[in-house]
């Protein structure tokens, strides 16, 4: 699975970055909102970061006008992933930007079938919002992997990218139901590496090794070891 981080937080995005395991962003206008940035100059500083697909949202709400957004979006950085929402609009926008070559992620999905229209229209990435379907009622991961069995069974080329991901278990099981990408809020990122009994093995193994003999700092150790062997 590919991990995206869903925030503009540059702060956030360069801390998880560094980490080694980032392949790429999501933003929308909320997210970008809080930034109280420039647009584009965040979402290029962003790209400047990332390695990888970073999606930038468009406004408008026709598809004239959500092409004309997409084509200067794209123009930002090579990184850049056009954002488009579900519906008519949007659908007609998706099918002559991935006609242009341009890169599509095509968000607030909350069906199958609106994820299979993005698909044929050549969608890039769909995104199924999973907390949100379960604020509903419903199951959002069960809504991935439907969406997942259905490219499966067509051959889409469209990944499905995990959205509104809100606790540790939406990760594990759209780890389980094979989505493609799953965009993380920079919280969940740091909540995955914790558990209880990783602290305490630590506590335990840092004990003990202060009753190492030579014990201290391991470069320490190691050089003097070596320093002497050497002479």
């Amino acid at each position: 699975m590919k991990l995206f981080i869903d925030t503009a937080n540059l702060d956030d995005i360069r801390d998880i970055a560094g980490w080694g395991i980032l392949d790429g962003c999501t933003t929308n206008p909320s997210l970008a909102a809080r930034e109280g940035r420039d647009f584009a100059e965040l979402i290029a500083e962003i790209c400047d970061v990332v390695d990888g697909p970073v999606s930038a949202e468009v406004v408008a709400d026709n598809a004239e006008g959500m092409l004309a957004e997409a084509r200067l979006l794209a123009q930002i950085h090579d990184n850049v992933v056009v954002k488009v929402p579900i519906g008519v609009e949007g659908l007609k926008a998706t099918r002559v930007l991935s006609d242009e070559g341009i890169r599509t992620n095509v968000t607030l999905i909350f069906s199958v079938t609106q994820a299979f229209m993005a698909a044929k229209a050549g969608a890039t990435y769909v995104s199924p919002f999973v907390g949100r379907v379960d604020d509903i009622g419903g199951s959002g991961i069960g809504l991935v992997a439907d969406i997942v069995e259905v490219f499966d069974t067509y051959a889409f080329d469209t990944e499905v990218l995990a959205a509104s991901i809100r606790h540790i278990q939406h990760m594990v099981e759209a780890l389980r139901v094979g989505s493609h990408v799953a965009t993380i809020p920079p919280g969940i990122f740091r909540k995955m590496l914790v558990h209880p009994q990783t602290a305490s093995g630590m506590a335990g193994f840092m004990a003990d090794w202060a009753k190492v003999e030579g014990g201290g700092n391991v470069v320490e150790v190691v050089q003097r070891f070596l320093d002497a062997r050497k002479g």
